[in-house]
């Protein structure tokens, strides 16, 4: 399964300053800003400062969360960062690595936008984790965020989309486990490349301040289908998957509408396409039938954007009792009031693929 959860705060912060005004960045706040900047800035060709981006994901869902992982409905997972770019990365260079640390202080998101003038310096900056209005500034241990130096992760890229989809279990993990607090994450561009002359960026990610479906998000993702073998099968009979079987997959009373968080047991039909028709004085019925271990994957995209909200993999496999097919999907972290659509995939023991896409479409609503 892929279940998501969203930040409870985010915001960038600026070692720089304005080369327009003069004004320092430094205790500037950008917590209300749509976007996340992770870039260095240059001046007259020699490299002038970095920035960096900070995401936190607390509150009841990661409660909910590390709940979960302690009583076993969750098993074995593995988490995701994952951050969308909002603009193209013609800045970047081929080849660049970021890092993503656990931040070892408490900080504050703010109310401040790039473009407040006077400044907004009410929320985290380069120097400060918090500066309430009318408080007393809290200074950062290390300017720039401190963190931890333990369960810090990477994400390298070669000519491709900026889009980030880092592996973050060891972070999470030290949270759920309660090694360390969770006070988030800092994405910035690793070690020497944030600071030397030969790495160009200037990297750009929607925030939880953007009106789109592109917030970040953390994945988690666990196998959860139970196998299709032994008693699971009762009396179903095995679907053949040789590459000359023409199989049908629909979806069995699949609903128009659910509920935002609704946690749904989704049932799949599986059969040959083509009954073959007998002669009898008795009503005939069609029976069911299960699909081989391993061989049946689901995946969920979204409508509008005909882009993978959940994508064919390792933890979309089909599971299988003495009613037919099914799988299990958690509803949390889907936009309400968006339409879906399920695809179906079976893998042929030759090695071919079918993917069955048949308008199985449904809208979450709001609760």
């Amino acid at each position: 399964m892929h279940y998501f959860i969203y930040p409870t705060q985010d915001t960038w912060i600026s070692s720089g300053s304005s080369k327009i005004d003069g004004t320092s960045f430094k205790d500037q706040n950008f917590g209300r800003d749509q976007i996340l900047e992770v870039k260095k800035e240059f001046f007259n060709s020699s490299f002038d400062h970095p920035t960096r981006a900070l995401v936190q994901f607390s509150g009841t869902d990661f409660t909910e969360l590390s709940k979960s992982v302690a009583d076993g409905t969750i098993t074995n997972p593995t988490y995701f960062l994952k951050l969308f770019e909002a603009e193209g990365n013609a800045e970047i260079q081929g080849d660049y690595t970021l890092a993503i640390q656990p931040i070892s202080q408490s900080w504050t998101e703010g109310t401040g936008k790039f473009g407040d003038r006077p400044k907004n310096t009410n929320g985290c900056s380069w120097e400060n984790r918090s500066n309430p209005t009318g408080g007393t500034e809290v200074a950062w241990a290390n300017s720039g965020a401190t963190v931890y130096t333990i369960s810090s992760s990477t994400q390298t890229f070669s000519n491709q989309s900026a889009d980030v989809e880092a592996d973050v279990t060891d972070m999470v993990n030290m949270w759920i486990n309660g090694q360390e607090e969770n006070y988030g994450m800092l994405v910035s561009f690793s070690g020497s490349q944030e600071t030397d002359t030969t790495t160009f960026g200037h990297l750009k990610f929607f925030s939880r301040n953007t009106h789109t479906i592109y917030q970040p998000k953390l994945e988690v993702r666990w196998d959860d289908h139970l196998p299709c073998t032994g008693s699971n099968t009762g009396s179903l009979n095995e679907l053949t998957m040789s590459g000359l079987a023409d199989n049908f997959l629909y979806m069995r009373g699949l609903r128009e509408e659910y509920k935002e968080g609704e946690r749904v047991k989704f049932r799949i039909g599986a059969r040959k396409r083509y009954i073959q028709k007998t002669f009898s004085n008795s009503v005939q019925t069609v029976t069911g039938s299960f699909i081989t271990e391993g061989k049946g994957l689901y995946a969920i995209k979204d409508v509008a954007t005909d882009e993978f909200v959940v994508p064919f993999s390792a933890y979309t496999t089909m599971s299988c009792d003495t009613n037919g097919m099914y799988f299990n999907q958690w509803l949390d972290g889907f936009y309400p009031d968006r339409v879906y659509k399920f695809q179906l995939k079976l893998k042929y023991t030759d090695g071919q693929e079918q993917v069955f896409d048949d308008d199985f479409e449904f809208i979450v609503k709001r609760k």
